[in-house]
């Protein structure tokens, strides 16, 4: 096993190219080539965390929150950056952060939240646009079922949550081949007709090369003909932040209760309750200020996210009660997230959770 074949299961899952710009998300120190053995998983990635991956033997550490944002320019600060970053590298320990496009993918970190506070229904609650692509293609139509089949494997068709969809309609392509071919069906310098299928499936712009590479390879014709349309239309399955609903309606403060308990939040800020039954609830771990709009758009009764500025908080108007219950505390099941779907692809792997407690932030109640 190696840091490239982890890395290569983590971003089918969460492709890097959904991340925010000012994120920093993929391999941080380290080769995709070096063996692995044995991974560690944390939330952020800190001194104390290489000094474990050390003591434990692991040779890769996958972190939520990138240990580098900007770039180094010198590694001879005394910092607790460039102490993490050389450590690791003295080691040879591959640092690796899934952290925005973890965010933004419906099975990510808000739909671990949302689980573990018993939502049901989850949804995306602020898709992302520009994300969705339409690949439209032509192929004999005696190959057609093929050549789908190899889209779908790559990730095409995927709409919701149905998947293997396409459209396709029957007509007749034309071509001739130059000197230098040779076509599939015809011969070279003979104008020929063919029976062929145009086909439009949908897909996720961060797939676009495994979809083309897919196409080429699975397509009879050796210059394969196709188009790609940019869609405005919303992506439901990628986004920030999710909203679901509670099985059964709770009063407000009993449900406080509940996400301290559930979340192990010991300190919850919150804005003025309404008196009223906590039904829907939006989510977004960490910062989620941005989405508060969002949130009171869709009719959210509690907005469960982090990191509030003072006066963003007039902003709810008693229109939704903001929850912020803390940055670790809003990410800190990321880890075991990561483990188990790591576990699950690799059922033999080890994959360890780490015991370091890097929450920055300590709470003092009189």
């Amino acid at each position: 096993m190696t840091v490239g074949d982890i890395i290569s299961e983590l971003e089918k899952w969460a492709p890097r190219a959904l991340q925010e710009s000012y994120d920093n998300s993929g391999l941080l120190t380290g080769s995709s080539t070096q063996d692995v053995t044995t991974v560690l998983c944390s939330l952020d990635c800190t001194e104390a965390v290489i000094d474990e991956a050390i003591h434990r033997n692991c040779e890769m550490v996958i972190s939520h929150h990138p240990i580098i944002f900007s770039g180094l320019k010198n590694f001879s600060s005394d910092d607790y950056v460039t102490r993490t970053v050389l450590k690791a590298i003295k080691n040879d320990i591959a640092i690796y952060a899934i952290h925005t496009n973890l965010d933004n993918v419906h099975d990510g970190v808000n739909a671990e939240i949302g689980k573990r506070l018993g939502l049901e229904n989850l949804k995306i609650l602020s898709p992302k646009k520009g994300i969705l692509r339409k690949l439209v293609t032509f192929i004999p139509t005696k190959h057609s079922s093929e050549v789908k089949q190899a889209i779908y494997e790559a990730g095409g068709g995927s709409i919701g949550d149905y998947d293997h969809c396409s459209f396709s309609v029957t007509g007749t392509g034309s071509f001739r081949g130059g000197e230098n071919t040779n076509p599939h069906s015809g011969e070279k310098g003979v104008d020929h007709m063919e029976s062929e299928d145009r086909v439009e499936i949908i897909y996720s712009k961060p797939l676009e090369s495994n979809i083309l590479g897919a196409l080429i390879e699975s397509h009879p014709y050796e210059e394969v003909a196709y188009d790609i349309y940019p869609l405005e239309n919303m992506n439901p399955q990628i986004g920030s932040g999710q909203i679901g609903t509670l099985q059964v309606p709770m009063e407000e403060k009993e449900f406080m209760s509940l996400v301290a308990d559930r979340m192990n939040s010991p300190i919850i800020k919150h804005t003025s309750l309404l008196n009223k039954k906590v039904s829907r609830v939006a989510v977004c771990g960490g910062s989620g200020g941005f989405l508060l709009s969002k949130a009171i758009d869709a009719r959210a009764d509690v907005f469960v996210t982090a990191d509030f500025k003072y006066h963003d908080y007039f902003d709810a108007e008693e229109k939704t009660v903001i929850l912020d219950i803390g940055h670790y505390e809003s990410e800190q099941f990321t880890p075991h997230l990561i483990q188990d779907f790591l576990q699950e692809i690799f059922p033999t792997f080890a994959v360890l959770l780490s015991g370091v407690k890097t929450n920055p932030v300590n709470y003092f109640i009189s």
